[in-house]
């Protein structure tokens, strides 16, 4: 019996792995746009908001701006930040972008990372679950 239960058990925790595995390679499949997430840090020297500049501050505006317009035409699925103290706040962009190399060119064209406000590293993502926009429980 416990021989049993154990399979089963086995068996029960293999499709629950492969499903979210096999949804990731879909995102990789040749010709599919790859999922990415930027994670951005407000630089060092920057941690006091005394410190920041009026450039400081346009480079910010024009991020959110480019942000807002990736969003429009589809390639940014989410981006935000954390409500925190500029030394411990982080912000996250998940996007879509054709192979590595866009993406990394993506988060660098960043008008806050090109200024040195923000530092950015990126890393493959796979969204698993998303909210309905209406607010409805997720169908995927």
């Amino acid at each position: 019996m416990k021989l049993l239960t154990t399979c089963l058990l086995n068996a029960v925790l293999g499709a629950l792995l492969a499903a979210p595995l096999a949804q990731a390679q879909e995102h990789t499949a040749p010709g599919k746009r790859q999922q990415f997430l930027y994670m951005l840090r407000v630089a060092p020297h920057l941690q006091d908001e005394a410190k920041w500049s009026e450039k400081d501050k346009q480079a910010t505006s024009k991020h959110f701006e480019r942000l807002k317009q990736a969003t429009d035409k589809g390639q940014v699925i989410l981006a935000g930040r954390t409500s925190e103290a500029l030394d411990k706040t982080f912000g996250l962009v998940i996007f879509e972008a054709e192979n590595e190399a866009a993406a990394r060119k993506f988060m660098q064209e960043d008008p806050a990372v090109q200024a040195g406000v923000m530092q950015a590293t990126l890393h493959p993502y796979s969204v698993a679950l998303q909210r309905r926009v209406d607010g409805s429980p997720s169908t995927r």
